[in-house]
C-alpha cells in the first residue's frame, strides 16, 4: 500500500479506504454493486461509521457521487482517516464515510452510473411532471454525434459554438449541463427512475441517521473552477436557514447555486438539495467541495468522447484507454500541488464542519 491517500484505480481507493477505516476501528458495511468493473472485479459502495450509533449529530464525507471524482473524493476520506481526526470528534458528534456511492462510475472512468445516469439529477420526484431541457433536445445530435471521426467532431462543435455565439457560454454550458430527461442515451441523463446509487443512498442516510439531531453533509467533487480551488456549494439561497448555517460554519465563500454565486449550472435531482426531505427530523446542513481541474471545454469534451464511448462504440475497443486517460485527467488532476490543496481545503472544511455541529449542540466551538 502506498503512502499517497490518492489512488490510480477504484480497486486501489477501495483497499485503501477499508485499511484506514479498519485502523480507525470504524464499523463497516459493504453494499454490492450489480455489476462488475473493468477488470472483472468486484465493485461496491463501502460504509464507515465511527462513533455511538445514537450521536446527536453526525459528519457525513461522501466519494464518488460522480464516479471517475471519486479519485479526488476518496484521497480526501483516506486521509482524514489516516490523520485520525476520528480521534479529534467531540462528544456527541460521530462520523459517517461514504465510499464510492457510484463504484461504477469510479471504476470504468466515468461520471454517471451504470444506467448512464447522472446521479445528481436523479433526486427528483418521477411521479411528477420531469423537468423540460428544450436547449438540449436542439443540442442533442451535436452533444452526442453518430461518428466520433475527425470531421464529425468539427460538425459538432461548430453547432455547439454557434449556439454558444448566439446565446453566450453560460447558456451553452445550462443547455448541457443543466440536466435533461428526455435522451437516455446523453449527457447529464437524470433517468426514468431511482437508479441504484440513489437507491443505496437513500437507505445508507435514512438508517445510519434516523436519530440524528444535526448533520452536515461534505461531498467531493471536481470538474468546475479555478485549478485546485475548492469552491463550496450549498443548494439554498440567501435568507434560508441552510444559507446562513452554512455562511457562519465555512465563512463568507460559500456559494449558492440558487442565487446564481457559484460556478455551477442550476440543476434539478441534486442529492444534497434533497437530503432534508429524507431526514426531517434533523437539521441538515449539505456542502458540495468542488475542486477545479481543466478548462471548462477540455471537461466537456471529455464527456462527450466518454459517453460517445459508451452510448455508440466499444467501452473495451481501441478507443477506451484514450478516452478514458482523457476523463480521468479532466477530473483529476495529477499533480502534488494539486493534490495538496485538495487536502488542506478538505482537512479545514472537515475541522469547520465538526465545530459547527457542536455548536448545534450546545458544545464548544
Amino acid at each position: 500500500m502506498t503512502l499517497s491517500p490518492f489512488s490510480a484505480t477504484y480497486a486501489e481507493a477501495r483497499a485503501k479506504f477499508l485499511e484506514a477505516a479498519t485502523v480507525a476501528r470504524a464499523e463497516l458495511q459493504a453494499w454490492a454493486h450489480p455489476e462488475r468493473g473493468p477488470d472483472g472485479g468486484e465493485l461496491s459502495t463501502d460504509v464507515a461509521w465511527i462513533g455511538p450509533v445514537d450521536a446527536p449529530a453526525a459528519l457525513v464525507l461522501v466519494s464518488g457521487t460522480h464516479g471517475v471524482e471519486g479519485h479526488c473524493g476518496s484521497g480526501a476520506q483516506v486521509d482524514w482517516l489516516r490523520r485520525q481526526e476520528w480521534a479529534r470528534l467531540p462528544e456527541g458528534v460521530a462520523a459517517l464515510l461514504i465510499h464510492a456511492i457510484n463504484p461504477f462510475g469510479f471504476a470504468w472512468s466515468r461520471r454517471v452510473t451504470h444506467e448512464n445516469v447522472d446521479l445528481n439529477r436523479n433526486f427528483v420526484d418521477f411521479a411528477a411532471p420531469l423537468p423540460e431541457n428544450r436547449a438540449y433536445t436542439a443540442l442533442a445530435d451535436a452533444v452526442t454525434p453518430a461518428s466520433w471521426s475527425r470531421e464529425a467532431q468539427a460538425e459538432a462543435r461548430g453547432r455547439l459554438l454557434a449556439y454558444a455565439r448566439e446565446n453566450g457560454f453560460p447558456a451553452l454550458v445550462q443547455a448541457m449541463s443543466g440536466g435533461q430527461y428526455s435522451h437516455p442515451d446523453g449527457i447529464f441523463y437524470g433517468g426514468a427512475g431511482p437508479t441504484w446509487s440513489r437507491r443505496t443512498l437513500e437507505a445508507i442516510l435514512t438508517g445510519r441517521l434516523a436519530g440524528a439531531k444535526s448533520v452536515c453533509f461534505l461531498d467531493f467533487h471536481t470538474g468546475l473552477g479555478p485549478e485546485g480551488y475548492a469552491e463550496q456549494i450549498i443548494t439554498r439561497g440567501p435568507g434560508a436557514p441552510e444559507y446562513r448555517r452554512a455562511r457562519d460554519w465555512f465563512g463568507a465563500a460559500v456559494a449558492s447555486v440558487d442565487a446564481g454565486e457559484s460556478v455551477s449550472a442550476k440543476i434539478a435531482g441534486d442529492w444534497l438539495d434533497a437530503a432534508p426531505r429524507l431526514l426531517p427530523h434533523a437539521e441538515v446542513t449539505g456542502v458540495a467541495l468542488e475542486y477545479g481541474t481543466v478548462e471548462t471545454n477540455q471537461v466537456l469534451n471529455a464527456l462527450r468522447a466518454d459517453n460517445w464511448l459508451h452510448a455508440r462504440s466499444d467501452p473495451t475497443g481501441p478507443e477506451a484507454a484514450a478516452i478514458q486517460a482523457e476523463m480521468r485527467a479532466a477530473f483529476y488532476v495529477d499533480t502534488d500541488m494539486w493534490r495538496g490543496m485538495v487536502l488542506g481545503q478538505s482537512l479545514i472544511a472537515t475541522r469547520q464542519a465538526v465545530a459547527g455541529l457542536s455548536a448545534s449542540l450546545g458544545g464548544d466551538r
